[in-house]
């Protein structure tokens, strides 16, 4: 099957979005992108720096922009950052573009992949598992707006994860 659509990885963070893109591009020949991979190289500085001197809505432009722009190309695996779905246009440009798969895994399990991560600004002085539930259920209705399917990672590989989302679509 050839892909005509983008396939968009959406999620918390910690959920698995750059390990399965990676593990998509690689069995299956897509071009891979990564959201964030592609802020930080064009601002030069880590996220959480971009947040400290610039701020999140900053942050949250450059975001759309990136989008915008992984968007007007075809068959690419895009890992998305987990606050695009923040933005309404975002959600929209996903779902008109391509399929929006939400990984999705327990708090706990993403307190377990994230504790020792000092790159999450939004976990910083608050890594702890109720906090990322919190943060999860707030979310929630925004993941369920923009998504067109789900798969849970919790005990599995990406590679496992990226044949089902390619079974999926």
């Amino acid at each position: 099957m050839r892909l005509e659509k983008n396939i968009y990885l959406i999620g918390f963070m910690g959920a698995g979005k750059s390990c399965v893109s990676r593990a998509m591009a690689g069995k299956y020949g897509l071009r891979e992108i990564d959201t964030d991979e592609m802020i930080v190289s064009r601002e030069g500085m880590p996220i959480a720096q971009i947040f400290e001197k610039k701020g999140e809505d900053y942050f949250r432009d450059a975001e759309t922009a990136v989008l915008k722009e992984a968007a007007a190309g075809k068959a690419a695996v895009i890992s998305c950052g987990g606050g695009v779905i923040l933005r309404e246009q975002n959600r929209r440009l996903m779902r008109e573009s391509g399929e929006v798969i939400l990984l999705s895994a327990k708090p706990e399990t993403i307190y377990e992949r994230v504790k020792n991560a000092k790159h999450r600004p939004l976990l910083n002085g608050r890594m702890n598992v109720e906090y990322i539930a919190d943060l999860i259920k707030e979310r929630a209705p925004l993941y369920e707006l923009a998504k067109t399917g789900e798969v849970i990672t919790e005990k599995k590989t990406p590679e496992q994860i990226a044949e089902e989302i390619y079974g999926m679509i």
